[in-house]
């Protein structure tokens, strides 16, 4: 998340023509990373991303901080700056799937209506992103409601700023078990994938990419068109992501 004093800097320093500024979900962070750093050895364009909750994002953007372009885990969260008309342009660019992951080795389980979720934690805390802000959260919630699990596991959520967070506190054995993406999990040596969330139980993970209204120079319309250009395909695809057609 970015801080008062950093988002106050950057509303302070003027962008340049050839720098492109990205506000983009926590979860994306290993792909995105190779993506930018793909595109700038290939363009000499410099690429600045700010990771944080999409919620947190999304404010910051509607509340003036001057990101080029932004890339959400939610649709909902993305119609909020397209409400503020903020949003010049945008794409749905990659799915998802949510996974139940436990700290180090762990056996599989199968998640549906009869997983005794709350026994599996044993006392002890299952991570997840802020319930009702955080995408990771909120999907998670769904699928727990839909399951018929919620209410047995309610009092025993640990709620993070946002699905890293949330990964890491299964990552240090701080909550046995989590609700992440599989990406996430695939991106911590510390966690193991005991189960993933049917499908049917939440709404569809989908990750849109805007470039936003200030955004107005070649640099910026690049990289935008460069996240869903092959080079980034085959990257998020390695990461485990699913690309939109």
């Amino acid at each position: 998340m970015i801080r008062p004093a950093l988002l106050l800097a950057l509303l302070a320093t003027p962008a340049t023509a050839d720098n492109v500024t990205v506000f983009a979900a926590a979860s994306l962070k290993n792909a995105l990373d190779e993506v930018a750093a793909d595109f700038m050895r290939n363009t000499g364009h410099e690429v600045t991303i700010s990771y944080a909750g999409s919620n947190a994002l999304a404010k910051q953007i509607i509340e003036g901080a001057p990101a080029d372009l932004f890339i959400s885990a939610s649709g909902d969260w993305m119609d909020e700056v397209e409400g503020a008309d903020l949003v010049e342009t945008r794409q749905d660019l990659l799915g998802n799937r949510l996974v139940l992951i436990a700290h180090g080795d762990a056996q599989p389980v199968l998640i549906g209506a009869g997983t005794d979720l709350k026994g599996m934690l044993g006392g002890g805390k299952l991570a997840m992103g802020l319930v009702d802000s955080v995408p990771a959260g909120q999907y998670g919630k769904a699928a727990l409601q839909t399951l018929g699990l919620w209410d047995e596991v309610q009092a025993d959520v640990a709620q993070a700023d946002n699905v890293r967070a949330a990964l890491a506190l299964v990552a240090t054995g701080e909550a046995p078990y989590g609700i992440v993406y599989a990406t996430d999990a695939a991106a911590e040596d510390d966690v193991t994938i005991v189960g993933e969330f049917p499908a049917s139980s939440h709404p569809p993970i989908t990750y849109p990419a805007a470039l936003l209204t200030p955004a107005a120079d070649d640099a910026d319309r690049a990289f935008y068109d460069a996240l869903s250009g092959g080079s980034a395909d085959a990257i998020f695809e390695r990461h485990g992501f699913t690309v939109t057609d």
